[in-house]
């Protein structure tokens, strides 16, 4: 982190630097007095912790879901919580990046745990879309594929209360399509804010799965009123 605040210096930007737990309302809650103590509003704001394990559902512990889920979907719910009244009481635009997964437009067999907490915040992130409209605060949920970070090494920042008694022995899946490096994903995420886009999909590759997701769910129309 103090690496990027003062890579962000010297090109001449302003920047602080706050660790936080984000699944922990009060540290979202702090990290947001901060940033407005320091910069007097907030435009733009992007929830994007996030970790991952593999393994079927048959197997997963509640340590699982409570580490998972607090970190990917209440992160985001704990970032709406703590920045967006105070956007809203500025009367200014903004954006909220929410970044979710193809993971959570399509199901994926091993990755129950997190396929739940991405569909969840493409809900969300839907959702907050129509309620921030009249406020002039754009929504964008980002669903990439493979992006070269280190969330397959999640299990580092696993708090030690919710760690399971025997290591997980799932391995990590192969994703479809390319490994997009983390900058290429930004000018996307920029790209969206500026055009004021909902979705941000970075994988040409999903395209396919998507087509058939969605042709599933008009067949089962289709079935239904014949």
């Amino acid at each position: 982190m103090a690496e990027v605040v003062s890579a962000i210096r010297r090109l001449g930007g302003q920047a602080i630097a706050v660790p936080t737990d984000v699944s922990e309302l009060t540290q979202v809650e702090a990290l947001a007095d901060r940033a407005f103590a320091t910069f007097g509003k907030v435009h733009v704001v992007c929830n994007n912790a996030g970790v991952a394990l593999w393994g079927g559902l048959e197997t997963a512990t509640h340590r699982d879901w409570q580490w998972v889920l607090g970190v990917n979907l209440w992160g985001v719910i704990h970032g709406v919580e703590a920045f967006v009244p105070r956007m809203i009481a500025h009367k200014e635009p903004g954006h909220i990046v929410n970044t979710a997964s193809m993971a959570g437009l399509i199901a994926s067999q091993g990755l129950g745990v997190y396929n739940t907490s991405k569909y969840a915040v493409v809900g969300l992130s839907e959702t907050l879309a129509k309620d921030l409209r009249p406020y002039g605060i754009g929504v964008s949920v980002l669903c990439p594929l493979g992006v070269d970070t280190r969330i397959r090494e999640s299990e580092r920042n696993r708090p030690g209360g919710l760690r399971n008694d025997m290591p997980a022995s799932a391995a990590a899946m192969t994703l479809i399509g390319r490994t997009l490096a983390p900058e290429v994903v930004a000018e996307m995420v920029l790209a969206a804010i500026r055009d004021d886009r909902l979705y941000v999909i970075t994988h040409e590759e999903g395209l396919e799965p998507l087509r058939r997701r969605f042709q599933r769910m008009e067949q089962a129309i289709l079935e239904r009123t014949r």
